[in-house]
């Protein structure tokens, strides 16, 4: 399986009450992002089998928007072991619940997702990775121990498009 944990794209500021910060949805920004993101994926022809995402609403927004631009047409997979409170145990048995899938997505938080991460990769979460927000990093979990094939945000997608977009031959003039 390959495995592509995303971190919700922006949602702005964070609330003081946990009850409304759970409610914080995405801004402009971190729908530009997301859709950013979503190309990248389709640009790897990245397979997405499954998508599964944290209950909190920026982190759903997330997995539904680029869901639709990756063409994923079923229902996002709900799972509070993607939640900020979440542990590592309750993400390992997810893990496990998807481990047939080829390609599985999962959308989560910081600092959890950065932490479950550096525990794949390492086995005792010696590592520290950063996950900016709309980081997608991906997993190769048939390897022991699992191996990171890649880590991109949206800055670096972002400086990617821009420098392939622009022309590297010189502007003539044809009269």
């Amino acid at each position: 399986m390959n495995l592509y944990l995303m971190r919700h794209a922006n949602a702005g500021v964070r609330k003081e009450n946990p009850l409304l910060d759970a409610r914080r949805g995405l801004i402009k920004e971190g729908k530009q992002q997301c859709m950013l993101m979503a190309g990248v994926l389709n640009a790897l022809k990245v397979p997405v089998d499954v998508i599964v995402s944290s209950p909190l609403k920026r982190s759903l927004q997330t997995a539904q928007f680029v869901g639709t631009e990756v063409g994923y047409e079923q229902s996002v997979v709900v799972s509070p072991a993607l939640a900020p409170q979440a542990d590592y145990a309750a993400f390992h048995d997810l893990l496990i619940q998807f481990e047939a899938a080829e390609g599985v997505l999962m959308v989560g938080h910081n600092p959890n997702l950065q932490l479950f991460l550096g525990r794949l990769l390492t086995g005792n979460g010696g590592a520290s990775l950063r996950l900016r927000k709309g980081a997608i990093a991906r997993i190769d979990m048939t390897r022991r121990p699992p191996q990171l094939q890649w880590l991109i945000d949206p800055r670096l997608a972002r400086t990617i498009y821009t420098s392939v977009t622009r022309s590297s031959r010189p502007k003539t003039s044809r009269k």
